[in-house]
């Protein structure tokens, strides 16, 4: 017994000094990061959460609460310097007065002639409405009434992902479904599109109205980059806040301090943020297991994705795996923007992601159609469209009249929902030219660990090259569902 006592007194010993080892790294990168700015502590009071978002709250009161926070905002976030790319600086070329409209904010688009549909559009983690004007455009011009939702926690300061749950976005997608089948009626059918963490909270969506009838069952699901999976070290991050309960140490419950440049998405990026998508990927992947179990996974509705085969943000894995793969023969189809594979790309690819879609070529008979855009050749920057459909094994191929831009290598997370044309991250089209601030058309040079924002995050794609050929798809899809 007392050589069992010396070993788990050896054993704690261990664990505590590797605990305070930890605690100290965390403390030290902590404090090596940028001072806090108002806007990374001031967290609005009026945010709606999920206790307040039951079948009561009509629309119309979840955007008077939203203009009340917006209005916090303004009262209590101050700028110290005015900052040209300051996006809580008004008349900044960040700020969103600049684009006509704020975008951060939750908007509706209404069809010229009758309704013939109905459209919930979800965003993703720290980012607004914005990322959704494009397809809410072409939603509403296929004759559907559109709602993009501002989530909790988004589209004002960074600080308000310090509180927000999963579960206060959960709630507030449950009141836009319920507004938008109200304001179509019975009979038309209901879609919810979902970018990123929007797309997990469509997933989950569906999964819970297997079990509440009271919910309004969407007819199909459109994902772009969504979060189905995160990175398993995602679980533990919550640890890496533990020092911020001291105030000297108040910064290690920021994973990134980054200024501010950007008028419709976050770049700082609080710890509870990342383990809240921890929380919402370990629920949604549980679901979908219980669903497997139970056999009902043929009563979600079809699902349309397209997705990066590399994703930094997100797993692909994950998307193919505890989803795809999962489901019931019913239409669904996954689209994954295959890297450039032309021959001069070859030698600067890292081997573990040169070959992220190899897997996926491999013939294989799947409950979904599986589509690949990837190079017509190693010679070419041409891309076709390489697609094997549910329960075949044989792909067929088509040209798309479409290629790779000059020096992209591949698509990102971000890229996704962002045409050309898009005035923020778009390079920008004849008929429509770049934005003096334009994330496409960035290219600092200079010493490396000079600048604030990470080099790695301005050499990101932000836009997607295929655009119109997601558009054309989701369009011919929804007809198709019909």
């Amino acid at each position: 017994m007392r050589r069992w006592q010396k070993w788990l007194l050896r054993a704690g010993g261990a664990a505590a000094l590797m605990f305070l080892m930890i605690v100290g790294v965390r403390v030290h990168d902590a404090l090596a990061l940028p001072d806090l700015e108002p806007w990374h502590r001031f967290v609005p009071a009026a945010e709606a959460r999920a206790r307040d978002l039951d079948e009561k709250l009509s629309l119309e009161g979840y955007r008077n609460r939203e203009e009340r926070v917006f209005r916090e905002v303004r009262e209590n976030v101050g700028t110290r310097e005015a900052g040209r790319f300051n996006r809580y600086a008004r008349g900044s070329f960040s700020s969103a007065e600049r684009f006509g409209v704020d975008w951060n904010r939750t908007f509706e688009r209404v069809p010229e002639g009758g309704i013939r549909g109905g459209a919930l559009l979800l965003h993703g983690l720290t980012d607004s409405p914005y990322s959704m004007r494009w397809l809410a455009e072409s939603l509403r011009a296929e004759g559907f009434y559109v709602l993009a939702l501002r989530t909790p926690g988004h589209g004002t300061v960074p600080a308000a992902l310090l509180a927000a749950d999963w579960q206060d976005w959960m709630a507030a997608a449950r009141m836009g479904a319920r507004h938008v089948k109200s304001r179509i009626g019975e009979g038309k059918p209901f879609l919810i599109v979902g970018y990123s963490c929007g797309g997990g909270l469509a997933v989950k969506y569906a999964l819970d109205t297997l079990d509440d009838g009271a919910l309004p069952k969407p007819d199909r699901l459109v994902l772009l980059s969504p979060m189905i999976g995160v990175d398993p070290l995602a679980g533990f991050i919550r640890l890496a806040a533990l020092p911020g309960l001291l105030p000297p140490f108040e910064k290690a419950r920021w994973l990134e301090v980054v200024p501010e440049y950007n008028p419709f998405k976050y770049n700082s990026f609080p710890v509870h943020a990342a383990h809240q998508s921890h929380e919402l990927t370990t629920a949604l992947k549980g679901q979908v297991a219980d669903a497997v179990r139970a056999r009902r996974m043929g009563e979600l509705p079809p699902i349309l994705t397209f997705q990066s085969a590399v994703d930094d943000t997100v797993s692909t894995e994950d998307l193919v795996t505890r989803l795809y793969d999962e489901l019931a023969d019913n239409g669904s189809e996954l689209v994954l923007f295959d890297v450039n594979r032309r021959a001069d790309w070859k030698g600067f690819f890292d081997p573990r992601n040169g070959a992220a879609a190899g897997s996926w070529r491999a013939a294989k008979r799947r409950p979904y159609r599986l589509t690949l855009v990837t190079n017509a050749g190693p010679d070419t920057a041409e891309v076709v469209e390489i697609s094997t459909a549910a329960g075949a094994d044989r792909p067929a191929s088509r040209p798309l009249g479409l290629a790779w831009p000059a020096q992209v290598f591949s698509l990102s997370h971000v890229a996704i929902p962002f045409p050309a044309w898009d005035p923020l991250y778009g390079p920008g089209t004849p008929e429509h030219p770049a934005r003096e601030l334009s994330f496409a058309t960035l290219s600092p040079r200079g010493e490396r660990k000079v600048l604030a924002v990470p080099l790695a995050n301005l050499m990101r794609i932000t836009w997607n090259p295929f655009y119109p050929y997601l558009e054309t798809r989701m369009r011919e899809w929804i007809v198709r569902q019909e």
